[in-house]
């Protein structure tokens, strides 16, 4: 039937979107189809449905009309498009005789169908602006976007994104830790603490209480007091640094006179002992009338709170014979540990003198007036020093513990630590740091609330999160602890250095700030420890996780077994050689003695020796158990999960993963050189398509339209692969698939058939006819797909009808704008001798309608 063209539409002045419909010559009707041996036609872009013309400009088609079929000369009824499927392609505008670009228009395939809701045509509303706040609060609210935020199905190269922005930002804050960490203690510190233990090296050695004051009136004082440079002076050609003669060795300068010439010792040096009550243990009754003096082992609520010694003093104060609380004292009262007991801060304590000789004679006095005695269980020495060299204080304490068996029990306690935060550019950095590391943490809590809020109390079912709770507490405590120092050194350590004559009391500063460098070194281990959380992406990365996991109950089980064998040998050690070897002198030394024997750590000559017969049955037996089987079982255990997480993993699918995405990017940049490779696109796409375990055809499309395919390129690539034509690849169409990728075997775009030209268009398309023995399966496809492609293009004409339809409502409303001007211009031009001017006025505004509003046909010629 032939049918009437129409003149063609001009572009509204409203900037909408218009259909070119270019004049078609001839019809089909819809019941023709292709034949196996003729090519196959496909609509040209300029092709559209043509319009018997009405009265009316813009006036829509009976419905009875058939819609011409570009290029072939016949028509089918137009209410068979009724069952069409929507298509992706876009409208041309007026003037373009290709609407079907290759690179820009999806072929007519069963496989290409889209909404038409997607298409901006047909969009009723158009999008909201958006504001500048809604672009604050979407950066805003990506800075805090995480994996356990994002919906389960999401794309996957957004959980990619979002997993490696996680990983920089903890990394950076991994790098922000460490440099404060490692801004706050350095190689500089052991080598001090050593020093400082090394001018004491003879207080290890101290054994009873002759000892203890040979040590006190020996090396102590020497340590503690370098009145003179180290030269003979014999010489008298030498002048020593004050001017003087040398007459002997060079004395120092008061002002100067600093322990190894370099430390500087704050205050002065303080003794104090505690001491216990007589009869503060319980005598056997056959003993009572041969022993009446019995003092017991240190207890606070047995301490011996009254005066003691000689009547007459001479050097010594009166508060090195009495008892002070700590408050008195005007010390820290901190619980100290000992070998074989923990004290208290009170006791009888007595200053030494800033001179030698002075401090000479009042250790002499306590030495002769028997200041220590039966009831003396601890002695202390506290002093602290100070290196401006190197900006550190050492808080050293010596303690002599006196225990109820008789004998002394040396040790020592160093604290080298920094009160002094900030004093050069490098510590000034790490300051700027703490400051970067605060607001990490502030970031990072601000991250854990919104990640509780999104997910309530299943956040807490994770171990991962438990474990972010744990680092944002401890980072929270090390900035307490920071300030707390740093505030308490600020107001104390002025207090303390205006009273050189006294003693300064820096143990509870020493304490705090070891408190918070071990603080932050956990805080620093979980850190790292954390840091699997974020690299778990791979999954390589989680076989460790996945191990332990897996094998939690068998090494559970195995445990119970291990521990009951492990403690019995404990306790049999414990008590066959506890009082005659130090490692077993305790239950809890014995355990830790068994398990240094497990890494090869053991004394056997000990053991012989104290037991000949027992001993080597002993060791032999628990090397036997717990080394050769126990061990060994628990390997076996660990081992076992190992391979079978192993080989999990390898049978897993591959998964788009941050390797995927950094070669992405990588093939981007090449693709601005010319260089691109498409087969890591395509693999990439097919990884992405996978992340529901299932590759379709619309999520492949979408992934490699991303990459600049062009939709024949596709259409190419899915129908090579897709032997049944359902739209998804099968296990054996994957594996064909995945082999070729392997062996780099697919040829995107690179062979393609035989091209002949589309009617009507002077386009490429491929043609079937010059192929042989075609079966009646691969027939069969190709009219399925062809159905499917004259659904798509009736999908297209519906759209046309509706844009047509908007056009013409469009005129109906300008006419009527025409009437109510002109009913505006005749009230206003009454008087008759301007009606020549009234219409001159009518005629422009019809001229201008005329020219200014869209035709809805073309024009014949």
């Amino acid at each position: 039937m032939e049918v009437e063209e129409a003149p063609p539409s001009s572009r509204p002045a409203s900037g909408q979107p218009v259909v070119s419909r270019p004049p078609s010559s001839k019809s089909r009707p819809s019941s023709s189809r292709p034949v196996s041996g003729a090519p196959r036609s496909r609509p040209a872009s300029g092709g559209a449905r043509s319009r018997p013309a009405s009265g009316l400009p813009g006036s829509r088609p009976v419905s009875g009309m058939a819609s011409s079929r570009p290029g072939t000369g016949k028509s089918r009824p137009s209410t068979a498009l009724a069952i069409s499927r929507p298509s992706t392609a876009a409208s041309s505008r007026p003037g373009s005789a290709k609407a079907w670009s290759e690179s820009e228009t999806t072929p007519s395939s069963p496989r290409s169908e889209i909404s038409a809701d997607d298409n901006p045509l047909l969009a009723e509303t158009e999008e909201v602006p958006k504001g500048c706040w809604h672009s604050f609060t979407h950066c805003v609210g990506g800075m805090w976007s995480t994996r356990e935020m994002a919906s389960n199905n999401e794309d996957r190269e957004i959980f990619v994104r979002t997993t490696i922005r996680e990983l920089v930002v903890y990394c950076i804050f991994i790098v922000v830790l460490c440099l404060v960490t490692f801004g706050m203690t350095s190689q500089t510190h052991y080598y001090y603490t050593k020093v400082m233990t090394d001018l004491f090296n003879k207080q290890p050695e101290v054994k009873n209480t002759a000892e203890f004051w040979e040590f006190m009136e020996g090396q102590l004082l020497d340590g503690l007091y370098w009145e003179y440079w180290y030269n003979n002076g014999n010489e008298k050609n030498y002048i020593c640094p004050g001017g003087e003669e040398s007459t002997g060795p060079c004395p120092v300068a008061p002002s100067d006179r600093n322990i190894l010439y370099e430390n500087r010792m704050l205050g002065l040096p303080r003794i104090r002992q505690l001491r216990v009550q007589n009869l503060s243990c319980e005598i056997h009754p056959d003993f009572q009338n041969a022993i009446r003096y019995c003092y017991n082992e240190y207890q606070e609520s047995k301490e011996d709170r009254g005066n003691f010694g000689p009547d007459y003093r001479d050097k010594t104060a009166a508060s090195a014979w009495m008892y002070q609380t700590a408050a008195e004292l005007k010390s820290t009262p901190m619980i100290y540990v000992g070998k074989v007991g923990y004290y208290s801060g009170g006791g009888a304590a007595q200053n030494l003198h800033s001179l030698k000789n002075e401090s000479q004679l009042i250790v002499k006095e306590l030495k002769e007036a028997l200041w220590i005695g039966r009831g003396t269980r601890a002695v202390f020495v506290d002093f602290t020093v100070y290196n401006a060299n190197i900006n550190l204080f050492c808080v050293i304490k010596l303690i002599f513990e006196f225990p109820a068996t008789g004998g002394v029990l040396p040790s020592s306690l160093f604290r080298t630590v920094k009160l002094i935060r900030y004093v050069n550019a490098l510590d000034y950095f790490v300051m700027a740091c703490e400051f970067i590391y605060t607001v990490f943490v502030l970031y990072y809590i601000v991250e854990e609330v919104l990640e509780i809020i999104k997910v309530k109390w299943v956040y807490f079912s994770g171990f991962w999160n438990n474990l972010d709770i744990v680092v944002i507490l401890l980072c929270v405590l090390n900035i307490t602890l920071n300030m707390y120092t740093s505030f308490v050194v600020q107001n104390q350590l002025k207090t303390l250095l205006e009273k050189p004559d006294e003693y300064a009391d820096f143990n509870d500063l020493g304490y705090w700030s070891t408190m918070f460098k071990s603080a932050v070194a956990i805080c620093v281990f979980f850190s790292w420890v954390k840091l699997f959380k974020y690299i778990s992406f791979n999954k390589t990365m989680t076989q460790l996780a996945s191990t332990l996991s897996r094998c939690a109950g068998d090494v559970a089980g195995f445990a119970v077994m291990f521990f009951i064998v492990f403690f019995a040998f404990a306790q049999l050690g414990y008590l066959l050689f506890g009082t005659q070897v130090e490692d077993f002198s305790s239950f809890s030394n014995a355990i830790f003695t068994l398990l240094r024997t497990i890494l090869g750590d053991f004394n056997f000559h000990e053991i012989e020796a104290a037991n000949r017969i027992l001993g080597p049955i002993f060791f032999l037996s628990y090397v036997f158990f717990v080394f050769f089987v126990l061990l060994n079982m628990f390997l076996a255990i660990i081992n076992d999960t190992y391979s079978e997480v192993k080989a999990e993993i390898a049978a897993q699918k591959n998964d788009f993963e941050i390797a995927d995405y950094f070669k992405r990017g990588y093939n981007n940049m090449l693709g601005k050189c010319g260089k691109r490779s498409k087969l890591i696109d395509i693999e990439n796409a097919l990884k992405l398509a996978n992340a529901d375990g299932l590759v379709t055809y619309e999520e492949v499309r979408q992934n490699l339209k991303k990459c600049n395919f062009s939709d024949m390129e596709i259409e190419m690539f899915f129908a090579k692969y897709d032997v049944d034509g359902d739209g998804e690849f099968s296990m054996e169409e994957g594996g064909k698939l995945i082999e070729d990728l392997d062996n780099d075997r697919i040829d995107v775009g690179g062979e393609r058939p035989k091209t002949g030209l589309r009617p009507g268009t002077g386009m490429a398309r491929p043609v079937t006819a010059g192929q042989s023995n075609i079966n009646h399966e691969e027939f069969g496809m190709l009219q399925k797909r062809v159905n499917r492609m004259e659904g798509v293009i009736g999908s297209i004409v519906s759209k046309i009808d509706m844009v047509l339809i908007k056009l013409e409502s469009m005129e109906k409303t300008k006419s009527k704008k025409k009437q109510n001007l002109s009913k505006m211009f005749e009230g206003l031009t009454g008087e008759a001798d301007e009606a020549g001017k009234r219409k001159q006025m009518e005629e422009m505004i019809l001229n201008w309608d005329s020219e200014s509003r869209p035709g809805t046909s073309g024009d014949q010629k």
